[in-house]
């Protein structure tokens, strides 16, 4: 015997419902119903889609020359209809996991919570650094002139050093992407930083723990690669990737500029990536053999550093994050490498005018 109930029909065509008994053929997987002016009609579960209501099911069904619907109160009816959906696997992946139980959706809850965790940590940062494509190079400059005014105002920029600096730097081949203009501050403070204008800050504080000049160059090596590519802008972008995670899905340019613009000052204190401190070590260990330098005076400086700053860390270690690992990564570098070194008089002569 079938299982029976009383249903309504809408049938797309009037707009009179009208009172049906509905029939659930088991061995079909149908649902069957005559109306008083049509024959049969059989509609196969596996084509009809399920909604329950707060006043029953509701079953849509695209028939011939409309949409038809029929909506059914049984509850004795719909209870196993239910049931014979579930055990013939006419259920779809939603119906499923609403009727998966307890287990599942705690199961399913964590999962969630856990991708958003690791897209928050990990997805959004990296989206973050790579919508620096989308920022114009130009914006670069405008940043850079920005921090330059705002935060060494207050700063001893010492002219005449600043003038050796850049007469030091122009001795050299940086493999520079853009113009590049070095600017001496004559504070205790052991730290140099990058702009992305190309401005490259040096404090009196780190000259002063260099004991040669291909330290200097070394330094300002590293420091040029990170310019070259645009890493303040990038790890300035991944700091704050949230803000420009949705500006960028807006297509919203000028409001990741903007959020950058609010942040300009933070440039100083970027804490770069391992990632992109390996890359300016090993473009930076570039620059210094090219330019015919003792390539040990990269080690020499960090681990200088690295003593010097076991009581109270420098501002340099603090923003370019210096482990024993990097330092075996250059000395790796240099291992089993001939390099043509000779001593250059004019870097020796400026760099002992800085010293002074």
């Amino acid at each position: 015997m079938m299982l029976q109930a009383e249903a309504i029909l809408y049938d797309g065509k009037s707009s009179v419902p009208q009172n049906i008994i509905v029939f659930l053929d088991k061995y079909k997987h149908a649902l069957s119903f005559q109306t008083t002016k049509d024959a049969k009609n059989e509609w196969h579960i596996k084509d009809i889609v399920f909604e329950t209501l707060d006043t029953g099911l509701q079953l849509q069904y695209q028939g011939t020359d409309a949409v038809q619907i029929i909506k059914i109160s049984d509850t004795d009816f719909i209870n196993k209809i239910k049931v014979f959906r579930k055990e013939n696997g006419h259920e779809n992946w939603y119906e499923k996991l609403i009727n998966s139980g307890f287990k599942t959706h705690v199961l399913l809850a964590l999962l969630i919570f856990t991708l958003i965790g690791l897209t928050y940590v990990y997805v959004i940062p990296w989206f973050g650094e790579k919508a620096v494509v989308i920022i114009p190079e130009s914006y670069d400059n405008t940043l850079g002139s920005s921090f330059v005014e705002q935060s060494l105002l207050f700063s001893e920029v010492d002219s005449a050093k600043t003038k050796s600096l850049n007469a030091f730097a122009n001795e050299l081949q940086l493999n520079n992407t853009k113009p590049l203009h070095f600017i001496y501050v004559n504070e205790d403070v052991v730290n140099a930083f990058a702009l992305p204008d190309g401005t490259i800050v040096v404090y009196s504080g780190i000259v002063n723990k260099m004991e040669d000049y291909d330290e200097l160059v070394a330094l300002l090596g590293h420091e040029s690669a990170h310019v070259n590519s645009r890493h303040a802008m990038k790890m300035l972008c991944r700091n704050l990737s949230g803000y420009i995670f949705i500006s960028a899905i807006l297509g919203d340019t000028n409001g990741v500029m903007a959020v950058i613009g609010d942040n300009v000052n933070s440039l100083q204190s970027l804490s770069f990536s391992r990632k992109f401190e390996e890359e300016a070590d090993l473009k930076g260990l570039e620059i210094v053999t090219k330019n015919n330098v003792d390539p040990n005076g990269m080690s020499n400086l960090f681990k200088r550093l690295q003593s010097n700053g076991k009581m109270t860390i420098p501002q340099f270690l603090s923003s370019h994050p210096m482990t024993e690992e990097r330092i075996k990564y250059i000395n790796m570098l240099n291992k089993g490498k001939k390099h043509k070194i000779q001593e250059n008089v004019k870097l020796k002569t400026l760099f002992q005018e800085l010293k002074e």
